[in-house]
């Protein structure tokens, strides 16, 4: 009898760490796999008249998102392989959308939109067209502008350069890079003048040493005729990165070819960035990671930094016992990367028999 009644207890644990596991499974892995990019304050506008047909509004809305997507996560040299890309292919890719605002004014309808799309689905339409998409980063950039007219001699000061002024005038919504530029400083104008005629070797350290950036971009326009040649020290990761650009003539009393100008520029710039933070989609690495599922919150936590993290191309449990949930993660890089990424998490792991066992730092 007392052997039965153990057994009884037995299986009445079991059946509630069984429990336990299930809540896991069905209430903290909800859209696990569906990971989004989320484009937000789309705005859209059109008169209304007797044709006005609102589906048609909300399909400019979702397509002009897809473009500002594509343009933050795809270098110029690609974007034109999805520039015919078709609108149900797009609906298709988006996991929600809300509208935020509408209103009529003067017989104009504003429509406001926050999409996001599947980031799986866009992750693999980029693969389809060989196309490697990168992290959409934000990052801040030391931006020092020199501006020199060769035949003259001579650098002209910040508040005299046109690019200087209009620099941050024309930023897009999409842009990944944040240009901080340097104050109006008579000092640093004198080193730059006194090191007019070795500039592309001159480090600048005594004007990069005054901000607290890590990272800086210094573009010297030389101005010889009608020739421009644009030297750019790009300081990133403790690396230094050349590059020479020409351009055509420009004409920079007109506020118009400036700004063409500064385009051009920051297209050259926000490529350089995205190549460094590229996804190698192609490449999936199965990894098999166990957790202690008697702690809820660790578990969601874990899932969270999953969830969000753009290297993770899907997740899953296949598999729980009493004490641990088994996850299968497919990560778009190598392992040394995976480990990388997990550490910044305060995440280490311990392999067992071809089980990535997690730990978290204390």
């Amino acid at each position: 009898m007392k052997f039965i009644f153990q057994l009884n207890k037995l299986k009445l644990l079991y059946n509630f760490f069984l429990f336990l596991a299930l809540i896991n499974i069905f209430f903290s892995t909800e859209k696990s796999h569906a990971n989004t990019f989320s484009i937000n304050d789309i705005e859209i506008s059109t008169p209304f008249e007797i044709n006005f047909n609102k589906d048609e509004i909300i399909d400019e809305g979702f397509l002009e998102a897809f473009n500002e997507l594509i343009l933050s996560i795809v270098q110029s040299k690609d974007q034109k392989k999805l520039k015919n890309t078709p609108i149900n292919q797009i609906k298709g890719m988006i996991e929600t959308f809300s509208i935020k605002e509408e209103k009529f004014i003067n017989e104009i309808y504003y429509l406001i939109l926050n999409v996001s799309f599947n980031k799986k689905k866009i992750f693999d339409l980029l693969e389809s067209k060989n196309i490697f998409p990168s992290l959409p980063l934000k990052k801040n950039f030391l931006f020092i502008p020199v501006f020199v007219d060769q035949n003259k001699n001579q650098v002209s000061m910040f508040s005299e350069e046109k690019l200087f002024n209009n620099w941050n005038l024309n930023n897009k919504k999409y842009s990944l890079l944040n240009y901080i530029l340097p104050t109006q400083d008579l000092d640093d104008f004198d080193l730059i003048k006194r090191n007019i005629n070795n500039l592309e070797t001159y480090d600048f350290k005594e004007i990069i040493n005054k901000y607290n950036i890590n990272d800086y971009i210094i573009m010297i326009v030389f101005k010889n005729d009608n020739k421009i040649r644009v030297f750019n020290k790009i300081f990133f990761n403790k690396k230094n990165n050349l590059k020479n650009l020409n351009f055509n003539e420009v004409n920079f009393n007109n506020e118009y070819e400036i700004l063409k100008f500064i385009d051009n520029l920051k297209l050259v710039y926000e490529d350089f960035w995205k190549s460094q933070n590229q996804i190698n989609t192609s490449v999936k690495l199965s990894l098999n990671i166990s957790i202690d599922n008697t702690n809820n919150i660790k578990i969601k936590k874990f899932e969270k930094i999953l969830s969000d993290m753009d290297l993770i191309y899907n997740f899953y449990i296949y598999k729980f016992d009493n004490n641990n949930n088994f996850y299968e993660v497919i990560f778009n890089g190598t392992p040394d990367k995976f480990l990388e990424v997990m550490s910044y998490q305060n995440y280490d792991f311990e392999i067992k028999n071809k089980i990535w066992v997690l730990n978290e730092k204390s």
